[in-house]
């Protein structure tokens, strides 16, 4: 029987998060990616960075976890989560400053093989119960438009379209992008 359980991330997690975060854009997201973007990444620089990440968090409101699963003659870490308070990264273009209740949501990854085990509700959970402790209010995430997984997770945990929008610039294709938004004040829908 397996277990699974979400913790703060250690410098010696981030090769995991890095191939996690590899594995899952490469799978969810190769249709909306050119192909040499994706294979163009390095884990090894994204190990790097997410290791500087988990050793300078910009403040002590900024987190990164991780969803453990725990069998019963092992544990791997098999998704993560990356927030903190909504800064420049979770505005629209041209938006003003969002107030300091708000927290934004950078990323919340499970590797496809674990998916629908509840790594991803434990995840946004811990998160949400931390934002709670911060004092924020509201939360914000971005989510691909032809992202339906990521949207349908957010939806179904209480989240909803704000109207916002935006277009990264991926190799001269622009990839549209939406926010949704929650009121973390209360109790969300599990």
């Amino acid at each position: 029987m397996a277990l699974g359980f979400v913790r703060p991330a250690r410098p010696e997690d981030a090769a995991e998060i890095a191939r996690i975060q590899l594995t899952t854009w490469r799978t969810a997201y190769r249709r909306m990616f050119p192909p040499h973007v994706l294979a163009g990444l390095d884990e090894a620089e994204l190990a790097g960075a997410w290791r500087q990440t988990i050793q300078e968090l910009p403040s002590p409101r900024h987190r990164v976890l991780v969803a453990v699963e725990q069998g019963e003659s092992a544990t791997e870490v098999v998704g993560f989560a990356a927030a903190g308070p909504a800064d420049e990264e979770a505005l629209a273009p041209e938006e003003p400053p969002l107030p300091i209740t708000f927290a934004a949501i950078t990323d919340l990854l499970v590797e496809p093989r674990w998916g629908r085990r509840g790594h991803g509700s434990r995840l946004l959970s811990a998160t949400v119960d931390l934002w709670r402790e911060d004092g924020f209010t509201h939360a914000v995430a971005w989510a691909y438009e032809q992202d339906k997984a990521t949207q349908k997770f957010l939806t179904s945990a209480g989240w909803s379209p704000d109207g916002a929008g935006r277009a990264l610039d991926v190799d001269d294709m622009l990839v549209p992008q939406l926010r949704l938004h929650a009121d973390v004040s209360a109790e969300l829908p599990s």
